[in-house]
């Protein structure tokens, strides 16, 4: 079951990208490690993550609700042969995630909070 589907957008989180989302688009800063992360305070699962450009950058996450469904989805990429490009990882800012490859190229995030 997918809980979410968060965007990103690829840039610096600097003066300019906070003011953007928070005084133009009016969305709320909830997370600013390890990246800066926004969302509405009238619907919480509407967000947006600005992250550092980078080789692995994916397009958007999956939230998956529970780690085990990301184990489960996990398995089933790599059953099907598809491009894993980030290892299954329980990450410190307490997520478990891995990136996956979609079949016309797109790299995705899948994740869920752990406990």
């Amino acid at each position: 079951m997918v809980n979410r589907i968060i965007a990103y957008s690829v840039g610096a989180d600097d003066t300019a990208t906070r003011d953007f989302y928070t005084h133009v688009l009016g969305l709320d800063v909830a997370m600013d490690d390890p990246v800066l992360g926004l969302r509405s305070a009238d619907a919480p699962a509407a967000q947006v993550l600005v992250l550092e450009p980078g080789p692995l950058v994916p397009r958007w996450g999956i939230d998956l609700g529970t780690p085990e469904a990301v184990d489960t989805a996990h398995a089933e990429s790599v059953r099907r042969g598809l491009r894993v490009v980030y290892p299954l990882t329980d990450e410190s800012w307490g997520v478990r995630r891995f990136f996956v490859e979609d079949p016309g190229g797109t790299v995705i995030n899948v994740l869920a909070h752990l406990g």
